[in-house]
């Protein structure tokens, strides 16, 4: 008989799917989804959760019983705590208003105690997410702070699994990945990979208006004050996170809140694939930048997470409407 003796053995291995619609006729080179939401967690946080876990088990920062405090836009947070129902531990998860309701419920759904924090304060305000998840996890006895951000197992876990599979999938012969930059895990573990087998493999990460990623990818300079409230999520930051080794990143487009949300929808109703906010924003990434290829190239472009987190928000055609994108 063939089975997963729990659900975190089905993590990985997620299909590369061509896209035939949404890019438009005209779109001269091939381009394959590596669909993340075929994860347990529906997104490709899982993968990361489990390793983290896994290394501070192994080094001591994580005891048994232990409480685990992340603060999470919801993903990473939902693949943590499907490791800890396994490997029995509790969660305490820190959020911002900005989330939507799906993501809060969900993670309650799976036995997790919820935050919720306001978006608009700077990172360092006692008040903001990044804070009260870190004060937490030194007032919680046997607690474990998981700081996804700065966490360095987050992009060994893609270098290790993701980049490995998408290799395999497509031969080695990709000419460019594209993936929503967020804390950097993915873009940078997969971008390294990629780079040490072919330096030519054009690596790009998908930033949002109000993030100051792709500013400090072209200056080398940080600069907080200019980051600025958006809406889309899962991308975009107001700090640099430590898993970001800018050097494997070749080019960061920005997408606009609204082109992110039409293109999810596009997707789903185009290809069938039920994707997030940040897989809709690097689609339309993608044919923002339509004249850089060729039909020679081989685009691999990593769906996030799932649409189901959404459907109170971009999914939603009252909300849609409100925001002045939908007629």
């Amino acid at each position: 008989m063939k089975f997963a003796n729990n659900i975190l053995e089905t993590i990985g291995n997620t299909p590369l799917v061509k896209l035939n619609k949404v890019l438009g006729e005209d779109f001269p080179a091939l381009v394959l989804a590596k669909v993340e939401t075929f994860n347990p967690g529906n997104s490709v946080k899982d993968r990361m959760a489990v390793k983290m876990i896994e290394d501070a088990e192994k080094d001591g920062r994580l005891k048994p019983g232990g409480t685990i405090v992340e603060g999470t836009s919801g993903n990473t947070g939902m693949g943590l705590a499907l490791a800890a129902i396994v490997k029995g531990y509790k969660c305490i998860f820190v959020t911002n208003d900005k989330q939507s309701k799906e993501k809060c419920d969900i993670l309650r759904a799976v036995g997790a105690e919820v935050i919720v924090c306001p978006t608009d304060v700077t990172p360092d305000d006692p008040r903001s997410y990044y804070s009260v998840s870190k004060s937490l996890a030194e007032q919680t006895e046997n607690g474990w702070y998981v700081n996804q951000y700065d966490n360095l197992s987050n992009r060994e876990t893609h270098y290790e699994q993701t980049a490995p599979e998408i290799w395999e999938q497509t031969e080695g012969k990709l000419t460019h990945f594209v993936a929503g930059a967020g804390t950097g895990g993915t873009v940078t573990g997969c971008g390294r990979f990629f780079k040490e087998r072919n330096p030519n493999i054009h690596i790009t990460g998908i930033d949002t208006y109000g993030s100051i990623l792709k500013e400090i990818h072209e200056t080398g300079e940080i600069h907080p004050e200019n980051a600025y409230s958006y809406i889309t999520e899962g991308i975009g930051e107001d700090i640099l996170p430590e898993n970001y080794d800018m050097s494997v990143i070749d080019h960061f487009e920005k997408v606009t809140d609204k082109d992110g949300a039409i293109y999810a929808r596009k997707l789903a109703k185009e290809e069938g694939i039920f994707c997030g906010y940040s897989a809709g924003s690097a689609i339309a990434a993608l044919k923002q930048m339509q004249d850089q290829f060729t039909e020679d190239d081989i685009i691999v472009v990593l769906l996030h997470d799932h649409g189901s987190r959404y459907v109170g928000k971009i999914y939603n055609d009252d909300w849609m409407k409100q925001m002045g994108w939908l007629d």
